[in-house]
């Protein structure tokens, strides 16, 4: 079993060290802004796992991947808890790449590999879309 561990760093903050040694600052208070959320840190780690995802599956496909960035924006419930309810991710590709190999790696990611869109797919209705930008 991996384990992080939680320390209080004082006021609204806290440090978690994770399995892997790495540190993360959370801020619980919106005015402080030392760190992101607990809750908005899943929006980074959906929107880091799906490219972790995509761009294993496009070299493997052999595609000519230049750049990719994923945009992850979330709508929370409106009473407590506030879990996200909608995700929606959007990934702008450039590259020479096929359009068909870009929605099959999405697909993959989401139905088979990501586990963090495994996990928030529980509580949240997630959307997918793309935009290849082609290279010059």
């Amino acid at each position: 079993m991996r384990t992080a561990t939680v320390k209080w760093a004082g006021n609204d903050e806290f440090l978690a060290t994770m399995p892997s040694g790495q540190s993360v600052l959370f801020d619980g208070a919106s005015e402080h802004k030392k760190g992101p959320s607990p809750k908005e840190t899943l929006l980074g780690a959906l929107g880091a796992c799906t490219s972790i995802d995509i761009v294993s599956i496009l070299r493997k496909k052999r595609q000519d991947l230049r750049s990719l960035e994923v945009s992850v924006s979330g709508e929370d419930a409106t009473d407590p808890p506030r879990v996200w309810t909608k995700i929606e991710v959007l990934y702008r590709l450039t590259g020479k790449l096929d359009d068909k190999a870009v929605r099959d790696a999405i697909e993959l990611s989401e139905t088979k590999y990501c586990s963090v869109s495994a996990m928030l797919g529980k509580t949240a209705k997630i959307t997918y879309r793309y935009e290849i930008i082609p290279s010059d």
